[in-house]
């Protein structure tokens, strides 16, 4: 495909996308709306906002990633995040009980898991990447250990814990749009505009790693400094989405895939628009369905983690061919 084709399919693909998102937004604010148009609109549109922000972080840390580790088929969850914020949850309950839990303030809870996830990947880069080995395939599969190791143990203290207070957890480690704090919400959009801002900012340098490590320093671009900030730039993303809403493991896996499908080959500065594009679509026409067709009867995050997994199992099928 030429760079003129690509970048008109582009076009054509951002137009409809952002057609049906516009659609599906409309749809979502006024359907089934009763009683005050303040309080529904205000209601509603702290949601899509949560909404929106976890369909631009999530794909976008996924893409971003998938230039630095070059492969298509992991994601940011590979390295434990998700793994790590299921065990804090589980760890706070078991620790302090769930009455108490539920009890601290919405902004503590958030800091403490953010903070907790990012000084996890920073240390992680920091030890290996940086002094050991100097191998982001090293780095990976320790991340991929220390998942195993989080999920383990979480899994071990769940089933010590009282039945009551594993009903009020097992709600918290299930992704939940509904009920964000606005100042959680504020604070999760500002971290991340910053992190989208630093990334478009280093756009082009990121563009070069695709090239791999000889290939950047070819052009002029320190690999090991831009890997370290991209891997910044995912950590932020990733914590903030995960720390708001709660883990969704294949999401990004799921949305990055399909821009590729759509437009292989294409520059980022197509890609993550339209890896947005995707995902807010995704996202709010199943909060729709949910919502509107069946009555909550279920989570948004479980039927993205069920299409998620037949594709990453799809993925590794086509992989081995």
């Amino acid at each position: 495909m030429s760079p003129d084709t690509r970048i008109h399919r582009a076009r054509v693909l951002a137009l409809s996308l952002g057609g049906l998102m516009a659609l599906a937004v409309a749809v979502y604010m006024t359907l089934g709306a009763v009683g005050s148009w303040s309080f529904v609109l205000s209601y509603r549109g702290e949601k899509l906002l949560t909404i929106l922000l976890v369909a631009w972080a999530v794909p976008v840390s996924t893409v971003l990633f998938h230039v630095i580790s070059r492969n298509q088929i992991l994601t940011p969850s590979i390295m434990g995040f998700d793994a790590l914020f299921m065990l804090i949850q589980t760890l706070a309950v078991f620790l302090i009980g769930a009455a108490t839990v539920t009890q601290w303030p919405p902004v503590l809870v958030f800091l403490g898991e953010l903070t907790a996830m990012v000084a996890f990947s920073t240390l992680l880069f920091r030890w290996l990447f940086g002094r050991i080995a100097q191998s982001l395939e090293l780095l990976l599969l320790v991340g991929i250990i220390f998942g195993v190791l989080f999920r383990s143990v979480a899994g071990l203290l769940q089933r010590l814990i009282d039945p009551g207070e594993f009903l009020v957890l097992q709600d918290r480690l299930f992704a939940s749009f509904s009920g964000a704090d606005p100042q959680v919400l504020a604070m999760s959009a500002a971290l991340v505009a910053a992190a989208s801002l630093w990334a478009i900012w280093r756009l082009p340098a990121i563009d070069a790693m695709i090239l791999g490590r000889d290939g950047a320093l070819a052009v002029g671009v320190p690999h090991r400094r831009m890997t370290a900030e991209v891997f910044l730039i995912v950590t932020l993303l990733v914590a903030a989405a995960t720390a708001l809403v709660g883990p969704i493991t294949f999401f990004g896996l799921l949305v990055a895939n399909l821009a590729y499908r759509l437009l292989p080959g294409a520059p980022l500065r197509l890609t993550l628009p339209l890896a947005g594009l995707l995902g807010a679509l995704l996202l709010v026409g199943a909060q729709v369905v949910l919502e509107r067709v069946l009555g909550f009867t279920g989570t948004v995050g479980m039927v993205i983690e069920f299409l998620g997994g037949l594709l990453f199992i799809l993925l590794l099928i086509e992989r081995a061919r």
